[in-house]
C-alpha cells in the first residue's frame, strides 16, 4: 500500500523545498493500511454481505472503501474516499449484482490519499478482468514497478497493490492460466501481502511465504458450502459465516463452484504474523489461536502488573484498545478498575484540524475525563503503546487537570523502536520516542509520576505460542523480509515533507 518511486503528494512530484511537516496532526498510532474481504456464493446478495464485511473491518482502514462484484465476465464496481458508510448505499448495492464479490477498506500511507488509489484495483487481462484487494507493503516496489513499466505498463495510481494486479496481468497475457499465471507473479513480489482476488473463474486468497497480515476463511450456512475470505473473523461474525481456518503462509486458495482447493504456492513458508495485529490492531472480538483477542489482551494487562506494579488507588484504560489490558492489571494488582476516559466514539476520523486557539483552550474531539472518578485519586492509566508520545503527554495533562493527584503510565508493549514496512504506517525511526529517548527521559517528557512497558518475553509469552512465529521488528528491528536501504531512506524523507 506504500506509494511507489518517485516520492509524490496527491499523484503529483513533491518539490524537496517543502515546509516540514506538523508532528501533532499525525495520529499518535500505528495505523493499519487496510482491511479485505472476499465472497463467493451465487445464490446471495454478495454486495450487501461483502458491504457488512467491510463494515465490521472499518477499523482497518477509513480512508476509503469499495467493492467490485463478479457477474460472469462482468465486473461491477464502485469505490470512493469515506466510511463505508458513506461510500455505500442500497441504491449503489442494488447496482453491484454478481456471484461473487471482493470489497477492501483503505488507509492511505503518506502521499497516496486520492480516490484513483481506492481499492480494488481493477485491471483487464486476455482471461478478461481481474479485481485485486491488498493489505500490506512490498518492499521490491522500485524493481518492480521498472519490470512493469518497461513492459508498457499503464500504471494508473501510487499503490504497489495496483502493481501486483498488472505483474498478474502481465503472466497471463504472456500465456498463462490464472493459478500458474498468479503463482508466477507472486514469486516476483516481497515483502507483506494478503490478498483477496476476483476472476471470471473463481476467487483467490493468498498470504505471503511469512503470513505478515492475516487472513482467513469462513464458510455460509447454506448448500452447497459457501466460502468467505476476510482479514478478521469479525467480518465473517457480522454475515453469520463460521470460521473454517487461516490461509497459511505462502498458500493461496482457490474457491469456484467446485469448492475450496489449497495450493502452497511458497517452498519458504515461515510463519511471523505481526505481533501488533494481537496487541492493537485486530478488533477484540476477532479470534487467534482458537481465542479472541480481548482474552489475550488482559493477559498482556496482567503480565504488566507482575513486571511493574505500583502502588494506587485505580487503574484505567485507554479507550478503546488500552482497556482489555487495564482490566487484566486490575484482576492482577487487586487495584479496582475504574473508567476515567469517556471516548466520544461517534467522532470517527477527521481530516478537519482544529484551530491554534482551540488547541490552546483545550480541545477535546475524542477523550473527556471523568472528574469525579479521578478527582484525589492515584491512578495508572494503561495503553497499549506509544509512538510519539504526543497523545500521551496531553492524556497526562488532562488526569492532572481532572485532579489526579498521582499518575503512573503502564504500556502493554515493549518500546516502539523501528518503524514498520510491512503495511502499517508508522513515523520514521528519528521520530518514534522510544528510539532516541531512555525510558527516564520518556517518563519526563511526558510528565508521570512513573512509567513501565511490558517487556519483550512477556509480550511473545502471553501468546501462548511459539515465539519465532510473530513479527515483532518494530521492537527489535529484526525485519523477517529485508528492507532496502533505498526504501529506508525514501520513508524517512516522506516524514520530512507536508503530507
Amino acid at each position: 500500500m506504500i506509494p511507489t518511486h518517485p516520492i509524490t503528494v496527491d499523484d503529483q512530484p513533491l518539490p524537496i523545498n517543502n515546509q516540514m511537516i506538523h508532528q501533532d496532526t499525525r495520529p499518535d498510532k500505528p495505523e493499519e493500511a487496510c482491511g479485505v474481504f472476499g465472497i463467493y456464493a451465487p445464490e446471495e446478495d454478495v454486495a450487501k454481505l461483502t458491504y457488512f464485511g467491510l463494515y465490521a473491518l472499518q477499523h482497518r482502514g477509513q480512508e476509503s472503501a469499495g467493492i467490485a462484484t463478479f457477474d460472469g465476465e462482468q465486473v461491477h464496481l464502485h469505490k470512493d474516499m469515506g466510511l463505508v458508510s458513506q461510500v455505500f448505499n442500497e441504491g449503489i448495492l442494488s447496482n453491484l449484482p454478481g456471484q461473487m464479490g471482493v470489497g477492501h477498506t483503505r488507509y492511505s500511507t503518506t502521499g497516496s490519499s486520492r480516490k484513483v488509489n481506492a481499492q480494488p484495483a481493477v485491471v483487464d487481462t486476455r482471461l478478461g478482468k481481474l479485481a485485486l484487494a491488498h493489505n500490506g507493503n512490498l518492499v521490491n516496489t522500485i524493481q518492480l514497478r521498472e519490470q512493469l513499466l518497461q513492459n508498457n505498463c499503464n500504471l494508473m495510481t501510487t499503490t504497489d497493490s495496483e502493481m501486483i494486479a498488472f505483474a498478474i496481468a502481465q503472466e497471463i497475457d504472456a500465456g498463462q492460466k490464472w493459478l500458474e499465471g498468479s503463482i508466477k507473479a507472486f514469486s516476483r513480489l516481497s515483502g507483506a501481502f494478503s490478498l483477496v482476488i476476483g476472476t471470471p473463474a473463481g476467487l483467490m486468497g493468498v498470504r505471503d511465504p511469512n503470513g505478515i497480515r492475516p487472513l482467513v476463511i469462513g464458510t455460509l450456512r447454506s448448500d452447497p458450502v459457501r466460502y468467505v475470505l476476510a482479514s478478521e473473523t469479525c467480518g465473517l461474525d457480522i454475515i453469520g459465516a463460521e470460521y473454517l481456518r487461516d490461509v497459511e503462509p505462502g498458500e493461496l486458495v482457490w474457491i469456484t463452484e467446485e469448492g475450496l482447493a489449497s495450493y502452497h504456492w511458497s517452498p519458504q513458508q515461515q510463519r511471523k504474523l505481526c505481533i501488533f495485529e494481537m496487541i492493537y490492531f485486530a478488533r477484540p472480538d476477532s479470534v487467534v489461536h482458537n481465542e479472541s483477542l480481548y482474552t489475550y489482551r488482559m493477559r498482556l494487562g496482567r503480565q504488566l502488573a507482575t513486571e511493574s506494579l505500583v502502588d494506587a488507588d485505580i487503574v484505567i484504560g485507554v479507550p478503546d484498545s488500552g482497556i482489555p489490558a487495564a482490566i487484566g492489571f486490575s484482576q492482577a494488582s487487586g487495584i479496582a478498575y475504574a473508567e476515567g476516559l469517556i471516548k466520544n466514539r461517534y467522532v470517527g476520523r477527521t481530516f478537519i484540524q482544529p484551530t491554534q486557539a482551540m488547541r490552546e483552550s483545550g480541545i477535546r474531539m475524542k477523550l473527556n475525563p471523568l472528574k469525579d472518578v479521578l478527582n484525589g485519586k492515584r491512578v495508572i492509566i494503561v495503553d497499549d503503546s506509544i509512538v510519539r508520545g504526543t497523545t500521551s503527554r496531553k492524556l497526562v495533562k488532562t488526569l492532572r487537570e481532572a485532579g489526579a493527584t498521582e499518575v503512573h503510565m503502564r504500556i502493554s508493549s515493549p518500546p516502539v523502536t523501528h518503524p514498520c514496512f510491512y503495511g502499517i504506517d508508522t513515523d520514521s525511526q528519528d521520530h518514534l520516542i522510544a528510539a532516541t529517548k531512555s525510558v527516564a527521559e520518556i517518563t519526563k517528557q511526558l510528565e508521570v509520576d512513573s512509567l513501565a512497558y511490558l517487556s519483550w518475553e512477556g509480550m511473545l509469552t502471553a501468546t501462548g505460542e511459539d515465539p519465532q512465529s510473530f513479527c515483532s521488528a518494530c521492537f527489535t528491528g529484526d525485519y523477517p523480509v529485508g528492507i532496502p536501504e533505498s526504501l529506508k531512506a525514501s520513508k524517512l524523507m516522506l516524514e520530512k515533507v507536508v503530507i
